[in-house]
């Protein structure tokens, strides 16, 4: 029996495990939505954005490691997949993007809502085609995806809106075997490495995601070189936990005191499988080592003594195989004073990040004092909420987080112990991917906890796809930070020394749209109050917002605060005062 081009496609996602496929119905997309209907292990899940549908897929394939997909139909709704599909590709997870076409005859003509899709997403995908003719597939189909797997991003495959219903002359299944390659560097590139290892005295290892499936041998590693491990956002999940007693957290804006001095205080630095783009981030001077797949991410951000291309397990099994105890070192045993400190200092950050996190906190004598300059109205303090959340929450929870300040509460309070795993926007930094992000997750596994970390900007920004959590039944749980405000801009501007200008939201009861809506909503004002509301929207069924007004002059102290910035800081507060005051004179 002859199949149609949508048939064919369908049949080959559903047989390559795909398990839904995420967009916004419309014309072009018809007889493929139409195939996924009577596709009995294929699920169309209808969203209200077609962004959300993307950053869905993309989290999907993120937490499988295997193929997410979405469609968008002809002009707009293909356009509005473009930034969740950035996502994707700069998160480097395969996804593939059905999208929508005129009428092949069409075709060039300027036609009612026409967009070049292969123009469109010519910076995105690694791979873009149009279908012009049924006997292109099922091989257009097969290439479109081996690229999007072995390559590990976006292909975008374009369907004319007459061509779905369209039969094919073969019958041929779709074939998609691929094997992914493990590749090594040259041994005697990983013997000089070994033995600039050896000589060093002070190794600090930078490790990111890339690292995370050779965790063990990983950790083997700094036990061996006596290192402290710094930690990218990316590698919190896998590498954090009592079980790891050489982690020091994070560097950068999120990161802490004991992380950046473990990077400056050493000699020699150890890169796997990271590629932090933070230049000022990395000392100068340094010894660097670094192990990455990409030859293209060798030295790009700070320059590099030697590069081992290749798989970050086997390069470090191999490097284990080649260090010898350091000279003068008895018996194979470091000087593990390096480690020590570092492991110190961050012990006494996480205490006193602790305190910080106390819902009793502004009670005592230092809390009043502080409060009294930046918490005048007793807000509720974001630590504690996220504090309060990582207790609560499961220990196999997917964690998904919007850019801007929600991320570094999560970065500073949130542990990926057990089972727990973390998305975000951590590389393309765009607004709004929380709430989609834990959709995708939700819908992958209905049964496990997911909790997205909110901005109040992010959240309005795709507020409609509330809808798609309530009509598809998912059991999300939004912990919103409504602290009023765009918070990292904020903090942006007033460390620049500007005062705090357009960053004011002026949002609704979040609590009560999402009741509106048919969503259990649950607002908290009071510090006394939130343990209790964490833990009944925990144990809520179905999904649930969790509206919580945080204090929007929290300042998040960065690793390495300046005195510039301290003194901008000032400066802005200066500004500010002086703007209100002129603005309730002239009232």
């Amino acid at each position: 029996m002859a199949r149609t081009v949508a048939r064919v496609i369908v049949d080959a996602l559903s047989e390559l495990g795909v398990r839904q496929v995420f967009g916004v119905v419309g014309d072009a997309l018809n007889p493929l939505t139409d195939a996924i209907r009577t596709t009995g292990n294929l699920e169309w899940v209808g969203c209200r954005h077609e962004e959300a549908a993307a950053f869905a897929a993309s989290a999907q394939s993120q937490l499988s490691g295997t193929l997410g997909v979405c469609m968008g139909t002809v002009g707009p709704g293909s356009v509005h997949l473009l930034n969740g599909l950035y996502d994707a590709a700069k998160s480097h997870t395969p996804v593939l993007a059905i999208a929508g076409q005129v009428p092949l005859a069409e075709i060039g003509s300027d036609y009612f809502q026409e967009v070049d899709n292969d123009a469109l997403f010519s910076d995105v995908a690694v791979f873009r085609a149009t279908i012009t003719s049924p006997d292109q597939l099922p091989q257009m189909l097969e290439t479109a995806v081996r690229h999007a797997l072995g390559r590990k991003g976006v292909a975008v495959l374009t369907v004319p809106g007459d061509l779905g219903e369209r039969e094919l002359q073969s019958d041929r299944p779709a074939r998609f075997s691929l094997n992914a390659p493990l590749s090594r560097p040259e041994e005697s590139a990983v013997r000089r490495a070994a033995g600039l290892l050896d000589r060093a005295e002070r190794v600090t290892l930078l490790v990111g995601r890339g690292a995370r499936a050779a965790r063990e041998d990983v950790l083997t590693l700094a036990d061996r070189l006596a290192a402290p491990m710094v930690l990218t956002l990316k590698a919190k999940e896998g590498f954090e936990g009592d079980a790891n007693p050489f982690q020091v957290g994070q560097t950068g804006l999120i990161g802490n005191p004991a992380a950046a001095s473990a990077l400056q205080d050493a000699d020699t630095l150890l890169l796997l499988g990271t590629d932090f783009p933070y230049r000022d981030w990395y000392p100068e001077g340094r010894t660097v080592v670094q192990v990455d797949t990409e030859a293209a991410h060798i030295g790009r951000r700070v320059p590099v003594d030697i590069g081992l291309v290749g798989d970050t397990g086997a390069t470090v099994r191999d490097l284990l195989v080649h260090l010898a105890a350091a000279p003068g070192e008895e018996d194979g045993v470091r000087d593990r004073s390096h480690l020590e400190k570092a492991r110190k200092r961050f012990e006494q950050w996480r205490e006193g990040q602790a305190r910080l996190a106390d819902p009793a906190h502004d009670k005592g004598l230092l809390g009043r004092v502080r409060s009294s300059l930046d918490n005048r109205t007793h807000d509720i303090r974001p630590e504690a909420l996220a504090a309060a959340v990582d207790r609560l929450a499961a220990e196999d929870a997917v964690f998904t987080s919007d850019t801007g300040m929600a991320t570094v509460w999560l970065s500073r309070f949130v542990e990926m112990r057990g089972e727990r795993r973390l998305i975000g926007s951590y590389n393309l930094g765009s607004m709004a991917n929380a709430m989609p992000q834990a959709l995708g997750a939700q819908a992958l596994d209905r049964q496990r906890q997911v909790v997205a970390f909110c901005g109040d900007g992010g959240l309005s920004m795709l507020l409609g796809d509330l809808m798609t959590l309530k009509t598809q039944r998912l059991p999300v749980k939004l912990v919103v930070f409504d602290n009023r405000r765009l918070g990292m801009v904020k903090l942006e501007q007033e460390q620049a020394g500007l005062p705090e200008f357009g960053t004011v939201l002026d949002n609704p009861d979040f609590a009560a749209v999402a009741t509106a809506m048919g969503i259990t909503g649950i607002r908290v004002t009071d510090p006394a109050d939130l343990e209790d509301a964490v833990r009944r929207a925990f144990d809520a069924p179905g999904p649930v917002l969790l509206d919580v007004l945080t204090n929007p002059d929290e300042i998040a102290v960065p690793a390495k605060p300046t005195v510039e910035q301290g003194w901008g800081f000032a400066v802005a507060k200066v500004k500010e005062i002086v703007r209100s005051h002129g603005d309730d004179s002239a009232d």
